[in-house]
């Protein structure tokens, strides 16, 4: 499992008006390539009626799954530059169906790049975007005169608390980033003396959401 990497938050869409042909982009994140397909066929489905449903989509950690299909379009105008705008703003688990109701208008090899890249930016920025970092949860269990102290001092850190069970004693349970678990427990132990009683739990990603980038693939 790698530390941290971005994708899109599930699902959403935009579209705009390019010389009197409408695209509309749809994301979705997927984590295999089967859900890739089926999100592709849904959106062929919904728009039988369009001219092109040209679609992208990468997965994997290592982005090792990669394809790009032109629907219909001129070899490497639709594709390819939807593929590009999520290398360029490194997206994993993510793939892109722009839809074309043609015009009247024809937008040439370099128009269609253009347009086909917009799309998919203009697609993803309105879906959103973020980076979800793979943490460490810790469970600290502290006397009750610890509470007050303890729970103003993690909300005021880089540490996400994400539940206080209050039981006998009560018991923080924490999410740190990965690398930073000892740090923590140095902090806890120091923050309490020595008092508290720490236990890693699970691992889990926590998404935290970031600006997408406006670029054009």
């Amino acid at each position: 499992m790698i530390n941290s990497y971005y994708t899109v938050k599930e699902e959403g869409q935009d579209e705009i008006i390019i010389q009197k042909s409408r695209f509309i982009g749809y994301v979705r994140r997927v984590e295999t390539e089967k859900e890739a397909q089926d999100f592709i066929q849904e959106i062929k489905k919904k728009h039988h009626d369009a001219t092109h449903n040209c679609s992208a989509y990468m997965i994997g950690e290592n982005d090792q799954i990669q394809k790009a299909n032109d629907d219909g379009e001129p070899s490497g105008t639709a594709g390819v530059p939807i593929l590009e705008v999520l290398k360029k703003q490194g997206l994993k688990d993510t793939a892109i169906v722009v839809t074309r109701y043609f015009g009247g208008i024809k937008l040439g090899a370099g128009g269609l790049i253009r347009a086909y890249g917009s799309t998919t930016s203009q697609a993803i920025k309105t879906t959103g975007i973020v980076r979800r970092q793979l943490m460490q949860g810790l469970s600290i269990k502290v006397d009750y005169t610890s509470l007050g102290k303890l729970e103003n001092e993690l909300r005021n850190s880089e540490y996400i608390l994400e539940t206080i069970n209050y039981l006998d004693i009560v018991e923080f349970i924490v999410y740190v980033k990965k690398g930073k678990e000892q740090l923590f427990q140095d902090w806890m132990i120091e923050l309490t003396s020595g008092q508290a009683e720490i236990e890693e739990t699970d691992n889990k990603y926590i998404e935290i959401e970031v600006e997408s980038t406006s670029d054009e693939g």
